[in-house]
């Protein structure tokens, strides 16, 4: 394995991990792998003991809920996989849950759709969501609602799906399990003479036609969806790992060299928000800010309402705003958690005055620092 992989996984502070349906389910009787994702808690575990953050997108739903409704080989419906869904995710839900409890990890589920990570305020909502409970020591198991998910809006594989988290929430390395212990310059089911590639600069048109289709039954996404989750990821600043996850303690075994393919992030994360950031709409709305709270945005805190002393504008929560010192200097864009009605009030105020104020308990600051950017002089 080469060196640079090693040394990526040991730096990695937010892991995101995504399990593909082939490796949770058995393909024969379409029955959840116990052993296989006992073993993961433990991986998992040992993550987390080492300080580090996990979540984990997870496919399987369906793929479970349709040998529990007996639903027939082959292609569904879109209201029989909604339904597989259905039925599928509380069986899954529980099974993460009774598998790493064993090894003192508590988990969480939380469904996402299209809409989550492209509407600027669902983003904000869930994004603080998933912060807070790897924060609080949770592992969030993410998966696509397919529920109510139709074939127009979905993300329809949960490769991008897991790219869009990884991007959402920050996270350093993007972690895909799959069938193949990464990227060949050629299929390697059908050419005995395909080449592994263990280091993937740049996403070029050889690299893209190196991918192939998928191989697995239960699988949706093939390589073509990793390499385009690949894209999404080192765009936004995060290492990106296609590795083996078929035997047991997947995790374990990459970090004692096991092979895979990393794809190296095109800049580093706080850059990536920034150019994102810079690319959104122009800021809808100004906040005003005193020294304490200007210090504290260039110490890398998050704005608190205590520290604002103007607001002009009108916008809604998730909106984009300049964020302005008390000589008038733009020194930071950031998305909102607050629209502007309810942030003139709270404005001046300690965070534990605000649910008495607005009369529900609101977020504890104005711009959380995960979506704040500091604007450089001359900008």
């Amino acid at each position: 394995m080469h060196k640079i992989h090693l040394d990526s996984l040991k730096n990695a502070q937010k892991i995101v991990i995504k399990i593909g349906s082939s490796l949770l389910i058995h393909a024969v009787n379409g029955q959840l792998r116990q052993n296989w994702l006992d073993a993961l808690g433990q991986d998992v575990a040992a993550l987390i003991a080492q300080g580090k953050q996990v979540i984990i997108v997870s496919s399987g739903a369906i793929a479970l809920g349709r040998a529990q409704a007996g639903f027939a080989k082959g292609k569904l419906k879109l209201e029989q996989s909604q339904a597989a869904a259905a039925i599928g995710q509380i069986a899954l839900a529980k099974a993460y849950e009774n598998a790493f409890k064993q090894h003192q990890v508590q988990v969480a589920q939380v469904l996402l759709s299209l809409e989550d990570s492209e509407n600027r305020k669902r983003y904000i909502n869930a994004t603080n969501t998933i912060n807070t409970l790897t924060s609080l020591g949770f592992v969030p198991i993410i998966n696509e609602n397919d529920t109510i998910a139709t074939t127009e809006i979905r993300f329809g594989d949960n490769d991008r799906l897991a790219a869009r988290v990884a991007s959402m929430v920050g996270a350093d390395m993007l972690i895909l399990l799959s069938d193949i212990d990464g990227l060949y310059d050629a299929n390697p089911q059908t050419d005995k003479t395909a080449k592994h590639i263990p280091v993937i600069k740049n996403i070029t048109a050889n690299i893209q036609n190196a991918a192939g289709s998928s191989g697995s039954d239960y699988g949706t996404g093939g390589m073509v969806t990793k390499i385009l989750a690949a894209q999404i990821a080192t765009e936004s600043g995060c290492i990106m790992l296609i590795a083996d996850g078929r035997n047991n303690n997947p995790i374990n075994a990459l970090s004692t060299g096991a092979k895979s393919s990393i794809f190296l992030a095109q800049n580093s994360v706080t850059a990536a928000r920034k150019k994102w950031l810079h690319a959104t709409l122009e800021p809808k709305g100004i906040l005003t800010i005193d020294k304490g709270a200007e210090n504290a945005l260039l110490n890398g805190k998050s704005l608190l309402s205590a520290g604002v002393t103007k607001i002009s504008g009108q916008f809604d929560n998730g909106d984009t705003l300049g964020i302005q010192n008390l000589s008038g200097q733009t020194i930071a864009h950031g998305l909102t958690n607050y629209n502007s009605k309810d942030a003139i009030r709270i404005i001046g105020k300690k965070s534990h005055e605000i649910a008495d104020i607005l009369g529900y308990a609101g977020r504890t600051n104005i711009v959380h620092r995960n979506n704040l950017v500091l604007v450089k002089k001359g900008e």
